[in-house]
């Protein structure tokens, strides 16, 4: 247990910085104002080792000074971008928790034959998972140009210029079928060999934008067929957790599906949801 009163001192790779425990603390409290992000208290090495980064860049000395800098500059201004690229945690992988997307291409495909279908991605990450959703769009609708657009958002600017970009090494689609990888998937050559890139089919139909969900006004009128939210209110706490499914039971269509993670559960939110199959919920009944 630190103390107080003690200092942290992680060794970095080219220097090492102080790291006092009220350093962590305004760590805490910036990255939850800015992202409501709530970092668990045995992160400290985790922070350090990520901010010692942005302290190098901008020739800051000391933890310090560099928050004092970023508590300085307009919200919104370039340090906090940087600042919350650095903390935000990005693991994701195509057909992760895989149970999901047979349901999804069910509700795709029943829908589609009689209107267009709007799907929604809150955190798109380096773009696996809303390419994905793509994917299972065109099986579902068995076609490169189904009637469906998707809404790919996150707060760090950072993965999502790499997911614009839709290109992977080959390691990121080692699980992917031997099928879905030919029909969906361009191998590079020569001086990209090793690469992957989505084919152009699969990225028009993915839309990527930044949006922080904390913000208090989403500049998002669509009702969505389907949100894929998952692995994010685990970053929250309960009553951040509860804003943020308030404004997405907003823009929910009301027959629509809310997908999670497969480690949460929105039981604070009765009133707003009802699980309709695993980590699968829809409006509570008195919302649709």
């Amino acid at each position: 247990m630190i103390q107080a009163s003690s200092a942290l001192r992680v060794e970095a790779k080219e220097e090492g910085f102080s790291f006092s425990e009220h350093d962590f603390e305004r760590v805490r409290t910036l990255i939850y104002r800015q992202a409501g992000i709530s970092l668990n208290p045995g992160k400290q090495s985790m922070v350090y080792s990520r901010l010692a980064r942005r302290l190098r860049h901008t020739g800051a000395t000391d933890f310090r000074s560099y928050l004092d800098r970023l508590e300085a500059e307009p919200a919104g201004g370039g340090e906090w971008q940087e600042f919350v690229n650095a903390l935000t945690t990005n693991l994701t992988s195509f057909w992760r928790e895989s149970h999901h997307f047979p349901i999804l291409a069910e509700h795709v495909a029943s829908r589609a034959r009689e209107r267009p279908v709007a799907l929604w991605c809150c955190a798109a990450s380096t773009g696996e998972e809303p390419y994905t959703m793509a994917i299972t769009a065109m099986q579902a609708c068995a076609s490169r140009t189904p009637p469906v657009t998707i809404l790919a958002t996150d707060i760090d600017t950072a993965v999502l210029d790499k997911a614009q970009t839709g290109i992977y090494g080959e390691e990121a689609v080692a699980r992917v079928a031997r099928g879905a990888l030919k029909e969906h998937f361009l191998r590079g050559r020569g001086p990209n060999k090793g690469l992957v890139r989505m084919r152009p089919e699969v990225q028009a139909l993915v839309r990527f934008r930044r949006l922080n969900l904390l913000d208090e006004r989403w500049p998002i009128d669509t009702r969505f067929d389907a949100i894929f939210c998952r692995n994010v209110m685990i970053y929250f706490d309960k009553q951040t957790q509860y804003r943020v499914l308030h404004a997405l039971a907003a823009r929910l269509a009301p027959d629509g599906l809310l997908f999670a993670g497969h480690s949460e559960n929105f039981t604070q939110a009765r009133d707003l949801f009802e699980l309709q199959g695993r980590t699968v919920y829809r409006l509570a009944a008195g919302r649709r």
